[in-house]
């Protein structure tokens, strides 16, 4: 397989009726499907598929399950509502996301942006200059966490030049980029800018993995390579029913995860957009696999359980209750085996 990420990418599938029919049987009936959203796949993707019912290929591959809750809103989270600029999202006091691109390598069936996706197009230079413009006017903004799309589709000097403007604003002190890259499209992760992104630190980046199996030798080294060279690597992962939704399956991702330096950071429950519904896990169960996990995992591969509250209510993470009983002088707390034991509250 080349070593081109842009090879690669052009040469991406966007109509069932091009991939392998042991993959898709019937692609005339997904017409509906991948007009509602259409579909990405790359040959790197298509490559780790092992089967048509694994779990790559239901992140990736079109179903008509998808058109089940197509009237649910694109923009549940009211990311719209909070855009006071181009490109800006502005949820949290002190921290923003500026959204750089509006592309993928390939089109994840769940995305909580399908609105922007969907189109493929470019974000203009002009937009992300007025939403770093915003930035710089606002001194109480310490954070900024480059989002899209994925970030890393900018060819490097694109995104170079975005990371020195931003890191030339005196008030920011944190700086994200949030990628999928690694998993998707490892080859994108060159020696080359893994050498450039060195010169931002401190610079922290979040990968998203969903599934163990994500983590081939490509998408590891793609991560050492980066944690090679100073940058601070976390991941975050999306909870999906009968891909990922058992503790020995996450237990197997976050584990390995953390032994290649990169930590675990969220799980999120899936997004209401439209087309997920079949995706969906119930929160009970989603508690009851985080309580599973529980000391069983490193402290430093345990996640947080996170929603994202619907009309800009923000990020609330979701905990196992261990406190049975808030008495005085004591409370009654439930460790991670199920055992009660008291413990003094003052």
């Amino acid at each position: 397989m080349s070593d081109d990420w842009r090879k690669l990418l052009s040469r991406s599938i966007l109509h069932p009726g091009d991939l392998p029919t042991t993959l898709i049987s019937d692609a005339d009936r997904l017409a509906g499907v991948i007009g509602a959203f259409p579909m990405k796949v790359n040959p790197y993707v298509l490559s780790v598929i092992q089967g048509a019912g694994d779990p790559i290929a239901r992140q990736v591959l079109p179903h008509p399950d998808e058109l089940a809750d197509a009237d649910r809103s694109l923009d549940p989270l009211a990311e719209e509502c909070q855009s006071p600029a181009p490109q800006v999202i502005h949820r949290y006091p002190h921290r923003v996301v500026l959204l750089v691109s509006d592309q993928c390598a390939v089109h994840c069936r769940f995305c909580m942006r399908k609105r922007r996706v969907a189109g493929g197009g470019q974000v203009s230079s002009e937009a992300v200059h007025q939403g770093l413009q915003y930035i710089r006017e606002r001194s109480d903004i310490n954070e900024v966490i480059l989002s899209g799309g994925d970030p890393l589709m900018l060819g490097d000097r694109s995104l170079i030049a975005i990371l020195k403007a931003v890191r030339a604003i005196a008030h920011i002190r944190v700086l994200r980029i949030h990628t999928r890259m690694p998993s998707v499209l490892p080859q994108r992760v060159t020696p080359s800018l893994a050498g450039q992104l060195a010169a931002f630190q401190p610079l922290y980046i979040n990968i998203h993995f969903n599934h163990p199996a994500e983590l081939t030798p490509a998408a590891i080294s793609a991560c050492r390579r980066l944690a090679d060279a100073g940058i601070a690597l976390g991941s975050q992962t999306v909870l999906l029913k009968g891909i990922n939704d058992t503790p020995e399956v996450l237990h197997r991702l976050l584990d390995t995860l953390l032994a290649n330096r990169v930590r675990p950071y969220y799980i999120h429950q899936v997004d209401p957009v439209p087309g997920t519904s079949h995706f969906r896990v119930p929160l009970n169960e989603g508690l009851r696999i985080m309580n599973a996990l529980r000391g069983k995992l490193s402290g430093l591969a345990m996640p947080h359980f996170m929603v994202d509250l619907p009309g800009g209510g923000g990020k609330t993470a979701l905990l196992p209750e261990c406190v049975e009983e808030r008495g005085h002088p004591q409370w009654r707390i439930r460790n991670w085996q199920g055992e009660l034991f008291k413990y003094p509250c003052h």
